[in-house]
């Protein structure tokens, strides 16, 4: 009788050992797969930037040039500006669409001759017989394959359509504006009065022009 009690009790041990073991077992399971779940992190998904496609202004590229003509023969005096700020250009794929609605500013400062003393001449007579032009202003818009450029000078803003060019990377207008049609008269008899030898062709005549041919490119990439 006493060796079925013990029997009886090392079965039931048995079986309460087996289940402990499988009850931590069981936890053991558990406890690594939340411990994995933990250190799961969640991938970061990659941005994809698109790269803008298109025409690019080279930085700096803007020139504007001017001729100015003296005495009866028309004789030629060139010009330039060195600063050119462009502004408000689009993106697209060819100039006009980049160009369209561009605004410039020149600052009449910057005028350059590669003569000191008729530079000096330009800006504290012509320009000063003019009004407000400290700077030059304008804007470049498009239409049915023609170029129009709009001029402020002397406080008077005119639109003209202008002829261009578009050849190895290179926008380039050319046109010439009549400085009577934006009020220039006092200022062009002025440096007339003040360059009145240095105007003189052969006739013994001294004349200053009204009309000035104007420049302008710029590059792309």
């Amino acid at each position: 009788m006493k060796s079925q009690i013990h029997e009886h009790k090392k079965n039931y041990v048995n079986i309460v050992s087996k289940k402990i073991a499988l009850f931590a077992f069981a936890m053991t399971i558990l406890t690594t797969s939340c411990k994995k779940e933990e250190k799961t992190e969640t991938p970061v998904e990659e941005i994809k930037t698109e790269e803008v496609s298109g025409l690019k202004i080279v930085s700096d590229s803007t020139k504007v040039s001017w001729t100015a003509y003296k005495t009866t023969d028309k004789v030629a005096v060139g010009g330039s500006f060195k600063e050119i700020e462009l502004k408000n250009t689009q993106t697209g794929n060819t100039p006009e669409a980049v160009l369209e609605g561009a605004s410039f500013s020149i600052p009449v400062s910057s005028l350059f001759t590669n003569n000191e003393d008729r530079d000096n001449k330009l800006k504290t007579i012509f320009f000063a017989a003019l009004k407000n032009t400290e700077m030059i202003g304008g804007a470049l818009n498009f239409r049915d394959g023609k170029c129009f450029l709009t001029l402020t000078l002397n406080d008077v803003t005119k639109q003209m359509e202008v002829p261009f060019t578009y050849e190895n990377k290179k926008f380039a207008l050319n046109s010439t504006i009549n400085l009577d049609d934006f009020g220039g008269q006092t200022a062009i008899e002025a440096i007339n009065k003040a360059c009145f030898e240095l105007h003189k062709g052969a006739d013994g005549v001294s004349k200053t022009w009204s009309d000035v041919a104007i420049s302008g490119s710029v590059l792309f990439e």
